[in-house]
């Protein structure tokens, strides 16, 4: 490869993927230059290749979830090259400069940013051989984690952020809507944490059987979904159920899958709102939490997770293709069968 250019993967409008070369990114003081290792192909992702993202703009180079190895560090920054990072792709006001900072970045609460952005949708993202980053977006590894357990440190975090957020206390029993990539790993890291049983319901068959194979009970989604989840846990409903569907059929069914004086946390992403049976919620003096992203700390303990595999990741099935397939990467993550995460690795050429 030139020294001077790169291939990366733009987007150019709804269902194109174009692989272009391109500079070479020439990170300044305060930032790194990654050689990418691996991206992960997230339902954001997919939303952006349909073009149904709110702010993503044909050419930019997307990927949010990625890993790799420092290439370059300018004065500044304590990583050296060679480092092995993670990294935390979330754009806040303290990183842009932005004077005065939004209320949630003042008090602290960044991953809230007014103005969020994210690598990958506002700024160049993991989709390339190289990619800059600024260089407290890069969390290294401090043991031998293989690439494609490196790169689940983002959607981890995500998971770890929402069972933080959820409560949880030892001996709870959890039910999670979604058995895809985020509602299984909170339903592992749940169990980490201590959840006495973990119930998940799930349309795909082929995530159900992968569900079951990891020590879960799990359902089929549907209707009778809230009245099964009673019945495992002695007619009471489950002390914390998690909306990682983000499906709007799924939205009616958690509280009436949640006990009384129980918590709804809603993890997964709605692309339009949805009916929620808010007398329920009422009725049942129930809490309904709200999760966005992770914090700082979520992601460094999604890190350390990840260096001693304490969830057991690694014997996951994941997919990597070459930069060159893409799309085929892409149609495969929209079918969610296979794999429970589809990868990239963008400085493997497929031959």
């Amino acid at each position: 490869m030139n020294t001077q250019t790169m291939r990366a993967i733009r987007w150019t409008g709804p269902g194109e993927l174009a692989l272009d070369t391109v500079p070479v990114p020439s990170p300044g003081p305060g930032w790194v230059l990654v050689k990418v290792t691996r991206v992960g192909i997230c339902g954001s992702d997919l939303a952006i290749w349909h073009g149904e993202h709110a702010r993503a703009r044909p050419g930019v180079v997307i990927g949010h979830e990625f890993a790799g190895v420092v290439a370059d560090a300018p004065g500044g920054t304590a990583l050296a090259v060679g480092t092995r990072v993670a990294i935390r792709p979330l754009i806040a006001c303290h990183d842009r400069g932005t004077t005065p900072p939004c209320r949630p970045c003042a008090s602290g609460n960044s991953h809230v940013c007014a103005r969020l952005g994210l690598y990958g949708v506002d700024e160049p993202g993991g989709l390339a051989q190289y990619v800059q980053v600024r260089a407290e977006a890069a969390h290294p590894f401090h043991s031998d984690v293989p690439d494609d357990l490196a790169v689940l440190a983002e959607p981890l975090a995500v998971a770890v952020h929402a069972v933080a957020r959820s409560g949880l206390r030892p001996g709870d029993t959890v039910a999670v809507f979604g058995a895809g990539p985020i509602g299984l790993l909170t339903a592992l890291v749940a169990r980490h944490r201590g959840a006495h049983r973990v119930i998940l319901v799930e349309p795909n068959e082929w995530r159900r059987r992968t569900a079951e194979g990891r020590g879960f009970t799990v359902l089929p989604a549907g209707p009778e979904a809230p009245r099964q989840v009673k019945e495992l846990t002695g007619g009471d409903g489950a002390d914390i159920v998690f909306d990682s569907a983000g499906h709007s059929a799924v939205a009616l069914q958690v509280t009436d899958a949640a006990r009384i004086q129980g918590t709804v946390v809603v993890a997964g992403v709605h692309k339009q709102p949805p009916a929620v049976d808010l007398r329920g919620i009422n009725f049942a003096e129930q809490r309904l939490i709200g999760t966005r992203v992770y914090a700082r700390e979520d992601f460094l303990t999604a890190v350390a997770l990840l260096e001693k595999d304490e969830l057991g990741l690694s014997a996951l099935p994941t997919t990597t293709f070459p930069l060159d397939r893409s799309e085929a990467a892409f149609q495969a993550a929209e079918q969610g069968e296979g794999s429970v995460k589809i990868l990239i690795e963008p400085n493997h050429d497929g031959s």
